[in-house]
């Protein structure tokens, strides 16, 4: 008994190297995006604009803003959830772009190892 292979899966050397161009396309792809994120900025805010951080796609801070208002020596720990926040939203934020972008590239599969 012969077994027998489906028309559209063979193609052999053919379809190999198709497959490795569209890989080296793809990786191409991949590694521009990667710098693209790393040289962007992404901001956030917290307590209503009175803490801003901005970080750079590489996840580290530019800059941080602090309105004098919410400076309060009796309440130190409100300001530092306001900048912990802030700066969660922001790595969240580089995260969620990243993954978004990612998969337009990849078609939604994942790929260990690449973020």
């Amino acid at each position: 008994m012969k077994a027998r292979i489906p028309k559209n899966l063979g193609g052999g050397a053919q379809n190999m190297n198709a497959m490795i161009k569209q890989a080296q396309r793809m990786q191409g792809e991949i590694t521009e995006l990667q710098s693209d994120i790393e040289e962007r900025e992404f901001t956030a805010t917290a307590g209503g604009g009175a803490v801003e951080v901005v970080l750079t796609g590489k996840k580290t801070v530019k800059s941080l803003t602090i309105k004098p208002d919410v400076v309060d020596k009796d309440d130190i720990e409100m300001l530092q959830d306001l900048v912990i926040s802030a700066f969660n939203e922001a790595v969240n934020n580089i995260e969620q772009i990243t993954e978004d972008e990612m998969s337009k590239i990849t078609g939604g599969v994942s790929l260990p190892g690449l973020f």
